[in-house]
């Protein structure tokens, strides 16, 4: 995995044109069954709008600081002035005015953070074959890069002609596509279909040999730079048409809702190639940027100081071991997320059955469990010369290993009193050698937060010093 750099996404000017909509989002409470159907009551308790299908994409680029052009279809009726105004608002310039049309809006029940139900207001939108192109010819020689967010609604119709326009120009062209033919893409730099969509076009494949042969086939049938397949929680698959093919995992620890997912990760992607980022560079920032999104409910888009938190987090996260500043960027993300933290710590210099049974319990207590573990100068310092007899590393590794302890993170401090405090976790656990709050580090702390403190009974017959005192009887 390469180090990534966050560019100034303020450099890039992006053109996106498609399919525009307004996501309607109804909310409340269903406690009950109506009397005249078999079907839930939802009581109303509020109702949003958001900018949906290529507008989504826009409203993700600006969000990243790009500048950004939208080019599309709606009508001059409600949902429609709500969609220029919430656009203009989130800084995209709305190129496009409202015609006669019916603005399209996709609007979800939702009871509980449960989606019950989705209702589609669509009707036919007027040709704008000619209006997009005038549009694109007025814009493209200040573009850097097009994105090209179809729906399926109609308004790319001319894509080829959109895509010959650019490539006149030399500027790269990206595709989130819809259907089974994807020829009016050809000569588009990227196509960014998920796993459905490519199996769709490309045919159902059985394994990864025959999904990578027919991932190229297209790409060079649609003389295309590179295709990105977005596999859900298999990651993404990239397949260049020079060079090997490239794999990234998921990010996400959880996932929450997939909406509006793939307009993040095409905007990321162009975002970072308008700032001259590589290929494999923006793939792996739109995965990151994927991770966060898909942790939210609905249509949302990502900031860059939520990218760079998740940078800083680093590829250290898969192996649960995390310094510092990690460590306090996955306890927002988690309590952004309702779960419950637990922490713990100490030396576990000799990791033992004790040990063990006790960390399990722990992690009982919540969602998450956080082991802070005191550094090889910590510990000499408070188990004196000789000590500790396994190192850091070792020590964290072993304890990461667990399947019940999700970070594991260092300190060295005598106690993890600051960090404890930084941290305020929901429960904070200790062994059965202690029965007074007043002598935790950090307990203090978590009882004015209105978290707990729990002692956890110790198996008998079991402890370190026990361990090294019948190691050296025997090597007597």
């Amino acid at each position: 995995m390469q180090h990534l750099t966050l560019p100034d996404f303020s450099r890039a000017r992006i053109v996106v044109i498609g399919d525009l909509m307004v996501d309607q989002y109804i909310s409340g409470a269903s406690t009950r069954v109506s009397p005249e159907a078999p079907v839930p009551v939802l009581l109303v308790a509020g109702q949003k709008y958001l900018p949906g299908g290529a507008a989504n994409v826009a409203v993700n680029l600006a969000t990243l600081g790009c500048r950004t052009t939208l080019l599309g279809v709606y009508g001059d009726d409600a949902p429609g002035r709500e969609l220029a105004r919430q656009l203009r608002s989130s800084g995209v310039n709305l190129a496009s005015a409202p015609c006669e049309a019916h603005t399209i809006v996709k609007q979800r029940m939702v009871a509980q953070g449960q989606q019950m139900l989705r209702v589609d207001f669509e009707h036919p939108l007027p040709g704008a074959d000619d209006k997009l192109l005038e549009l694109l010819r007025q814009h493209i020689a200040e573009t850097d890069l097009v994105i090209l967010s179809d729906y399926g609604k109609g308004t790319l119709a001319c894509a080829h002609q959109l895509i010959e326009l650019a490539v006149e120009h030399q500027v790269r062209v990206l595709v989130d596509p819809k259907g089974r033919d994807y020829s009016r893409y050809r000569g588009a730099s990227l196509i960014t279909p998920n796993w459905h969509e490519f199996e769709l076009a490309a045919g159902e494949c059985a394994h990864e040999e025959e999904a990578e042969a027919r991932a190229d086939n297209l790409v060079r049938d649609l003389e295309l730079e590179a295709l990105l397949v977005t596999r859900g929680e298999k990651g993404m698959s990239l397949f260049p048409s020079e060079g090997e093919r490239f794999d990234v995992a998921a990010r996400a620890r959880e996932v929450f809702d997939v909406t509006g997912a793939g307009d993040t990760v095409i905007a990321t992607l162009g975002a970072s190639l308008g700032c001259a980022m590589s290929l494999s560079e923006a793939v792996e920032l739109a995965n990151h940027a994927a991770g966060i999104v898909v942790a939210r409910t609905g249509v949302a888009s990502v900031t860059p100081q939520e990218l760079r938190d998740q940078l800083a987090i680093g590829n250290h996260v898969e192996a649960g071991v995390v310094d510092q500043n990690q460590l306090l960027l996955l306890a927002t993300a988690y309590r952004e997320r309702g779960k419950k933290l637990v922490v713990t710590n100490g030396c576990f210099d000799l990791l033992h059955a004790g040990h063990v049974v006790y960390l399990r319990e722990a992690r009982e207590l919540g969602d998450r469990l956080i082991v802070l573990v005191n550094s090889d100068a910590s510990v000499a310092r408070l188990k004196g010369a000789g000590r500790p007899l396994t190192p850091l590393a070792d020590r964290m590794r072993v304890l990461s290993a667990l399947a019940c302890v999700d970070l594991v993170c260092a300190f060295d401090e005598d106690t993890p009193e600051r960090l404890i405090s930084a941290l305020l976790p929901d429960v904070l656990v200790k062994g059965g050698d202690y029965h007074d709050s007043a002598q935790i580090a950090g307990a203090r702390q978590v009882l004015d937060n209105g978290g707990e403190v729990k002692f956890l009974s110790l198996v008998e017959g079991v402890s370190t010093s026990d361990l090294i005192y019948r190691a050296r009887q025997r090597d007597g």
